[in-house]
């Protein structure tokens, strides 16, 4: 039994054009462009033409007819010399007896008898360009969002780093081991916000590749941004975030006007805006502190909840050192030093903490 011929079926084409477009904004005008090209090509491998100067053969396309043709448009004349652009009068009228010398004469190419080979060139050309440009897309769209959060899907573990589906599956994320949290599940059907890092473009044409963290600070601070319209708006501003991710977090806020206070504002009323952000953070903890461009202003307030007795600042080493009441040194330093370590992140100095 022979072989089927492999045949272009428009249709179908023209409803997966639709679709791109609708999906991945790829417009029908490039995608037909392409179509337009693949088919010239494919005509050459056909008629075995090696010029690249095919000025007078084109390509009609009508989406809403489902239908595309080829034409090749020959002059009329009375001593053909060259059959790939003229036609003699006498051929020129069987097809029609009014044409005469000088006329163009539309002959239509049946794509249907385009070889297996030039089908295949033509579906492999247009299905290639157009990966190509959705990867563009993905590529642009994602690194637009670099530094700004996502909503995800957990889909699954390999070789450690967890596979995210974004923006309804459009797009498969990494999340990779180092910015996973520890203490957290990530289980398939799981949504989570994520930190988009960084987007890449591997070897091998293959789909580009965006990375997510949950460990990245800045997590912290576009969930603040999305909850707090006064940081939105620029009223506050977050000057500085110190994280161990999972565990507990400490923001230094500040307020650019005299009417608003910056913490109370983030913690909303009731705790409702704080209380929006911790639900994406399974657990971790949050200390809101007011920052002061007075560095021991600011290093009291970032070891709260402890309170300061006295501070002395070594300018030179950027160190800081702290008494605290006996009875609050425990609290000062926080379990495991975390609470020390914060507030020495948080402000840049280092701190050494006594009780008095």
């Amino acid at each position: 039994m022979p072989k089927k011929e492999q045949t272009l079926d428009f249709q179908e084409l023209f409803s997966a054009i639709d679709e791109l477009e609708r999906e991945y904004k790829i417009e029908k005008d490039y995608v037909y462009s392409v179509l337009e090209s693949a088919l010239l090509t494919a005509y050459k491998q056909v008629k075995g033409i090696k010029d690249k100067n095919l000025s007078n053969v084109k390509v009609s396309i009508d989406p809403e007819k489902g239908s595309v043709k080829i034409y090749e448009y020959r002059k009329v004349v009375e001593n053909v010399k060259d059959r790939k652009s003229e036609i003699s009068l006498e051929d020129a009228q069987k097809i029609d007896k009014r044409y005469k010398i000088g006329d163009i004469v539309a002959i239509e190419v049946p794509i249907s008898q385009f070889s297996r080979k030039a089908a295949m060139t033509v579906r492999q050309t247009v299905i290639g360009k157009i990966r190509e440009k959705r990867r563009s897309i993905i590529f642009e769209d994602y690194s637009s969002k670099v530094d700004n959060i996502v909503t995800g899907v957990i889909q699954r573990i390999d070789k450690k780093n967890v596979i995210v589906e974004i923006e309804g599956g459009k797009v498969e994320a990494i999340l990779p081991m180092e910015e996973q949290i520890p203490s957290e599940e990530y289980k398939p059907g799981v949504m989570m916000k994520f930190y988009i890092t960084e987007v890449k473009i591997p070897p091998k044409e293959k789909e580009p590749i965006v990375y997510l963290s949950r460990t990245h600070p800045n997590l912290i601070k576009r969930l603040m941004e999305n909850e707090v319209p006064e940081i939105q708006e620029g009223i506050i501003e977050i000057k500085a975030i110190a994280r161990e991710a999972g565990s507990r977090s400490k923001v230094a806020v500040y307020s650019n006007s005299l009417k608003v206070d910056p913490i109370g504002a983030c913690i909303g009323e009731k705790g409702i805006r704080i209380q929006n952000v911790l639900k994406h953070l399974n657990g971790e903890k949050i200390d809101i502190v007011k920052w002061s461009s007075d560095i021991g202003e600011f290093i009291k307030n970032a070891l709260s909840p402890a309170e300061v007795v006295h501070i002395d600042l070594n300018l030179i080493e950027k160190k800081a050192f702290v008494l605290v009441p006996n009875s609050q040194l425990s609290l000062a330093i926080g379990k495991g030093g975390q609470n020390a370590r914060l507030a020495a992140k948080l402000t840049g100095w280092k701190i050494d903490i006594k009780g008095k």
